[in-house]
């Protein structure tokens, strides 16, 4: 498996996370994000028992490639 790290938070108080990694091998995105508990917030979507749910800030998109526009003939 080949990860691309495509960006950070550049907001991030800690500078760990969120971030947004591509695996060019699978043509996935993986997030790493705050893991979201809010039982009110989960019971809203059908999420199944081998799922879970990541939460990143709005200004993250601008890491997926598609939203920025950039060309990549591998993914």
């Amino acid at each position: 498996m080949a990860l691309r790290k495509l960006g950070k938070d550049p907001e991030s108080p800690s500078g760990g996370s969120p971030t947004v990694y591509l695996d060019d091998v699978k043509n996935t995105y993986l997030v790493q994000g705050l893991k979201v508990e809010d039982a009110e917030r989960l019971k809203q979507m059908d999420i199944p028992g081998h799922e879970s749910v990541v939460e990143i800030p709005r200004r993250m998109v601008q890491f997926f490639l598609e939203v920025k526009g950039d060309e990549d003939p591998d993914v």
